[in-house]
């Protein structure tokens, strides 16, 4: 399980490194790994790759937001732990509508406050791009890479 968490965070390093043109270079293919660590390992191991991603994709963009960074973190483990929840129940497709309404409309509304409204209305087209283009992502690769968590394999791996 620690290797394949390795693996999304790694994945995770590299989506980061493509960027999807916004005001803020933050925005990324960093969040596709974490839906899947979610969907495969819980919700858990997705939070910590979706934490991991969004700051390594902050990093790469040079912090544009500084130590808002932080609050986007967490809101991006919340939101990646809440699609395991309902992906785990079989409700794929609710589960990825919430997600990508969640990240585009919701996750952004403290910058309302902390920023201003213009802001938000700026950051939104982008998120909206970039949650479908992360979730499609997710959506194709879970069931190809289900194999990598069968009972069958890690036995055989383990030698159990």
């Amino acid at each position: 399980m620690l290797s394949l968490l390795a693996l999304f965070s790694a994945l995770s390093a590299v989506g980061a490194a493509i960027k999807i043109p916004a005001i803020v270079g933050s925005v990324a293919f960093d969040v596709f790994p974490a839906l899947i660590a979610a969907a495969l390992l819980g919700g858990g191991a997705g939070a910590i790759v979706g934490v991991l991603g969004h700051l390594l994709s902050a990093l790469i963009a040079g912090f544009p937001l500084g130590p808002m960074h932080a609050l986007i973190a967490i809101e991006m483990a919340i939101l990646v732990w809440m699609f395991a929840l309902v992906f785990k129940k079989g409700k794929k497709t609710t589960a990825s509508i919430m997600f990508i309404l969640a990240n585009a409309f919701i996750a952004p509304l403290p910058f309302i406050f902390l920023m201003n409204p213009a802001f938000y209305l700026a950051i939104v087209p982008s998120l909206i791009i970039g949650s479908i283009i992360n979730t499609g992502i997710a959506l194709v690769a879970i069931p190809r890479l289900r194999f990598l968590v069968s009972q069958e394999r890690i036995k055989r791996d383990v030698k159990l």
